[in-house]
């Protein structure tokens, strides 16, 4: 079976995806400047408080001067696995690389947008063990963690050009994000690998391939150790908004950078939609849904959520969002209708409504699916061997299976439309 994978973005502000190999780059810009500042989240699939903090800065930002590029899934295969790097550590391959490495082409390709002329300032995002701390308080709090920390791979860079300071753009930065701590302890600080001559780890990573060409680079690293996603994704947007006030970049956000808003966010995934005649809402939902109704080959999946993805074996699909696995669908195939109605009739609670394919209803008591010639309507959940077409009755939340609800609550139930045997589109009922 072959699966087309697209994404489409519902989104605060306006930008464009483009595409550069497997690499999704976002860009918002504006026409004032060629300043433009460079995100690139899920270098590390395991460190998911960098690649959902740069979902949200894509799809709850608007940028109001300047430029912002985010790469918000860098190495897409890793993060669906929840691993560090299933070819090894991507963030190791920026120096020497043989060509038949499985990264290479994404390398190659972030490389080039990391050196295009416009990029002034690159930020790659981690999640890091432990809490730095200069001295040693134990296994958490020591010099050798990473968490908490802006990184710089030099004091500071051979070029005359505004961010070239390193250091000073670090301490600023972390100054201004230890006034607006969670908790006293997630303070954060400057780490200084000294990379040219103190590690040679480093020497073959992303900032550093930056710094070395002239690019001003820096690793931001929330905690592993706090305590949800939320804290790790607070910090994370925390300090891409300092660099962004550094750089001269406005912007603006519709919600409150705070855990309460940003769990609202975090626990939306958005909409999932099959060839635009099957549409599935990702919040809220059950973790295997079965007979879904797709083509054998060629389709189409779409997802409102940035980090949206679909991984097939051989009998499932299983939708991702970002490294959780949202549900598994079990597939039953069908040919696709080429000509359906574009409105379906239905009497909701006495009613007689004309809707369009695809749409959502509500309902108090029942509904009953208005009887079209060559159309035969299934309400999954609804079983009766009296009926094969399941239009013409009128239907409660009584007389639906549970067991075929969509939604955790069960009181969202799936209705498919077919025509000469050829799967139309899919409608769902809401029970209030």
């Amino acid at each position: 079976m072959k699966f087309l994978l697209i994404k489409i973005l519902l989104s605060f502000s306006i930008f464009t995806i483009y595409a550069h190999a497997d690499i999704q780059l976002i860009k918002k810009e504006n026409s004032d400047s060629n300043t433009t500042l460079l995100v690139v989240a899920g270098i590390h699939g395991d460190e998911p408080g960098g690649y959902f903090a740069a979902s949200i800065l894509a799809t709850h930002y608007k940028i109001n001067s300047k430029n912002l590029w985010i790469i918000p899934n860098l190495n897409k295969k890793s993060i669906q696995r929840n691993r560090r790097g299933i070819y090894g550590d991507m963030n190791r391959k920026f120096s020497i690389l043989k060509k038949k490495d499985k990264d290479k082409k994404i390398i190659d390709e972030i490389k080039k947008i990391i050196l295009e002329k416009k990029i002034s300032l690159v930020l790659n995002l981690h999640d890091g063990h432990g809490f730095y701390r200069k001295e040693n308080h134990g296994k958490i709090f020591n010099p050798n963690a990473w968490g908490q920390t802006c990184v710089i791979d030099q004091y500071d860079l051979n070029i005359t050009q505004p961010f070239g300071n390193l250091n000073k753009i670090a301490v600023d930065v972390k100054n201004a994000m230890n006034k607006k701590l969670l908790k006293e302890h997630h303070s954060f600080d400057v780490k200084n690998t000294n990379t040219k001559f103190d590690d040679e780890a480093m020497q073959l990573s992303l900032t550093y391939f930056a710094v070395t060409h002239n690019k001003p680079a820096f690793a931001i690293e929330s905690s592993k150790n706090l305590s949800s996603l939320s804290e790790k994704v607070f910090y994370q947007l925390l300090a891409i908004e300092e660099f962004m006030n550094i750089m001269g970049i406005s912007f603006s956000r519709k919600f409150k950078l705070n855990e309460n808003d940003l769990n609202k966010i975090l626990n939306n995934y958005g909409d999932f939609n099959i060839n635009n005649n099957f549409s599935l809402n990702l919040t809220n939902i059950k973790k295997s849904l079965s007979y879904i109704p797709i083509k054998s080959k060629d389709n189409v999946f779409e997802f409102s959520n940035i980090l949206g993805s679909v991984v097939q074996t051989r009998k499932t699909l299983n939708v991702f969002i970002g490294n959780k696995k949202v549900i598994t669908l079990k597939p039953q195939y069908f040919k696709i209708a080429k000509t359906c109605a574009d409105k379906f009739d239905v009497i909701i609670d006495e009613k007689l409504v004309s809707l369009n394919k695809t749409s959502d209803f509500f309902v108090n008591n029942d509904f009953n699916i208005v009887r079209k010639d060559d159309y035969r309507v299934n309400v999954i959940g609804f079983t009766s061997k009296k009926y094969k077409n399941e239009s013409g009755i009128s239907i409660k939340l009584n007389h639906l299976n549970k067991r075929f609800s969509i939604d955790k609550s069960n009181k969202i139930y799936r209705i498919e439309f077919y025509k000469n045997n050829e799967f139309c589109f899919m409608s769902k009922v809401h029970f209030k």
